[in-house]
């Protein structure tokens, strides 16, 4: 019987040929954890007796999720950290570097083919590059740091084959919430998606990172893109599911005719189109997140507000998803433009959106948002109101103080693309 990728990729780290449902033992190609959980995989680690990590080249800590430290609690946590990798030998990036699963692609940590574990739910993320990634517990991933392996129950693969070029205004976001809304959050619980078909072949590797990283947001264990027309600065060896691989469920969606997606409170799967929510005010706007804080997610919001002024009684909020991403942005005016414009930047990292500072919203106040989550609380406040959209209507939506659909600015203002 023919294999889905992910049955590949499993069989590979298992040394031996694996289908759905069965359980195996897969060694993994490296280790991520983040402030809001290696604190715990230490304890977990040093309670199992370990002393040495089974390969520290292989091991990364990333201070991203309340970075800089917001009070002395979470400041002994990065402590914790730092000492942990001095003393292991391990990789560990500091306050401000950037989220960890945009370094862990952006510094070559994760490559196609490999098998990643990490201890945050948007582990997920690193599909856009063909890579079967997960994420785990803090206890799963000492195991991990103690022996470079882990069990797993291969999951059943779903197929959603997208067809039809989106429209010029629509955006890989509008992709992944259009999805989201049609499968549902539980929609793909264990199981791995493969996106694929002509939708998905023109995209960058930040667009398709952005499409992985919400996989999770239907429940999925791993969400793969295919690799099929995506560029990298390296040679890879592109991996196809074979012709009689077996899908859970398959299917396709023609996007050609697609609009910008919002997901309304609370929940990610709330997903309508933009022409029904036109209007709603906004008090706070967010661009960034491990979903659309990249390079091309800022430059397409600096397109926007290009020789703009942000509506008076909207606070626009930029956290770049690396250190890297933000000179570049910095380099090519990008920064100043968002700037000029009355955008304030914030230290890469986490924080507007899981919450825990720089940035948390008044009662009853609405966000717009280009992150991934919008259950109730979700950015510190449960009387707030998160709505989750692309950077273009993020952008757009902040000029007009209120949501707004980016495609009207394009055909009154076509200078402003």
């Amino acid at each position: 019987m023919g294999q889905t990728i992910a049955e590949k990729i499993i069989s590979e780290h298992s040394g031996k040929s694996v289908l759905a449902g069965e359980l195996t033992i897969v060694t993994v190609d490296g280790v991520m954890a983040s402030d809001t959980t290696a604190p715990l995989a230490i304890k977990a680690f040093e309670d199992m007796g370990g002393e040495r990590v089974w390969d520290p080249s292989k091991v990364t800590f990333v201070i991203d999720h309340a970075s800089p430290a917001p009070n002395e609690k979470i400041a002994n946590l990065h402590k914790i950290m730092r000492e942990f990798a001095y003393e292991k030998g391990i990789r560990l990036y500091d306050v401000g570097e950037g989220i960890c699963h945009q370094l862990m692609i952006e510094k070559g940590h994760v490559k196609p083919g490999n098998l990643i574990l990490g201890a945050d739910s948007h582990t997920c993320t690193y599909g856009a590059l063909g890579a079967f990634s997960t994420g785990v517990g803090s206890t799963d991933l000492a195991g991990v740091m103690l022996t470079g392996k882990t069990w797993m129950k291969v999951p059943e693969s779903i197929k959603i084959e997208l067809t039809g070029n989106i429209k010029h205004g629509v955006s890989a976001k509008d992709l992944i919430l259009f999805l989201v809304g049609k499968l549902g959050i539980a929609g793909a619980n264990y199981k791995s998606i493969e996106f694929c078909g002509e939708g998905i072949a023109p995209l960058s590797l930040d667009s398709r990172m952005t499409i992985a990283n919400m996989a999770i947001e239907m429940g999925a264990k791993a969400g793969l893109v295919s690799t099929y027309g995506l560029k990298l600065d390296y040679s890879f060896e592109h991996l196809e599911p074979d012709h009689d691989a077996s899908y859970e469920k398959v299917f396709q969606f023609d996007v050609s005719q697609l609009e910008p997606q919002v997901s309304i409170p609370h929940s990610p799967d709330d997903v309508r189109n933009i022409s029904e929510v036109e209007g709603v005010p906004v008090q706070q706007a967010f661009l960034g997140s491990c979903t659309n804080g990249r390079l091309e997610d800022l430059q397409e919001a600096a397109k926007f507000l290009k020789g703009k002024t942000i509506h008076p009684r909207v606070r626009m909020l930029i956290a770049p998803a690396s250190k890297e991403v933000y000179l570049k942005a910095l380099r090519d005016g990008t920064v100043e433009t968002l700037t000029l414009a009355g955008a304030s930047f914030l230290t890469s990292g986490c924080g507007p959106c899981v919450g825990t500072h720089l940035g948390v919203p008044g009662n009853e106040e609405n966000i717009i948002s280009s992150s991934n989550r919008n259950f109730r609380g979700r950015m510190g406040n449960r009387h707030s109101n998160i709505y989750l959209a692309s950077p273009a209507v993020v952008a757009y939506s902040a000029l007009q103080g209120k949501i707004a659909d980016p495609r009207y600015a394009m055909e009154v203002e076509p200078e402003c693309i």
